[in-house]
């Protein structure tokens, strides 16, 4: 598997995640819009934590982020669904962009040469680490879409 091309499909995805999560203005970051069942905020968090389940979680290595962003962010959750206590937990947006970016920067370091290294067998059938940052591209590509959709809606409002 080539090093380059894992790592430019990546770095693709995660640029323009970044480039709409700028785009989000502060005070739409939580709002809800018709035809969607989550916020902005919630898409942070959910790639943010779902990058790390992907790459270090299915490969059964140490995961580093708080947990309490398995309750809020993981897979089926919803931010219409937040107790108030979940609500008084909730990480700055400033604080998950930094760690987006330190995320990128340390599966990079961490797995640039490691890329055919086995993983685990694990739900997403990948084989090795290259496989596991493919199937993280493939969610954020995903994500990318549905971001994009809504704040087109929110910037009509």
């Amino acid at each position: 598997m080539r090093k380059d091309f894992v790592f430019h499909l990546y770095n693709v995805e995660h640029d323009h995640f970044m480039n709409l999560m700028a785009k989000c203005p502060e005070g739409q970051r939580m709002a809800i819009p018709e035809g969607f069942n989550t916020s902005l905020y919630w898409h942070l968090g959910h790639v943010l934590l779902i990058t790390e389940f992907h790459v270090f979680g299915l490969s059964q290595q140490t995961l580093t982020l708080p947990e309490t962003y398995k309750d809020l962010f993981f897979y089926g959750t919803k931010a219409t669904e937040w107790k108030n206590e979940q609500l008084a937990q909730l990480p700055a947006w400033d604080t998950m962009i930094a760690q987006l970016k330190e995320q990128r920067e340390y599966i990079y370091n961490t797995l640039k040469d490691r890329l055919e290294e086995p993983v685990p067998e694990n739900f997403k059938k990948a084989e090795n680490y290259g496989e596991l940052i493919l199937t993280t591209a493939a969610h954020l590509s995903n994500h990318n879409g549905v971001v994009a959709a809504m704040l087109q809606v929110l910037q009509q409002k």
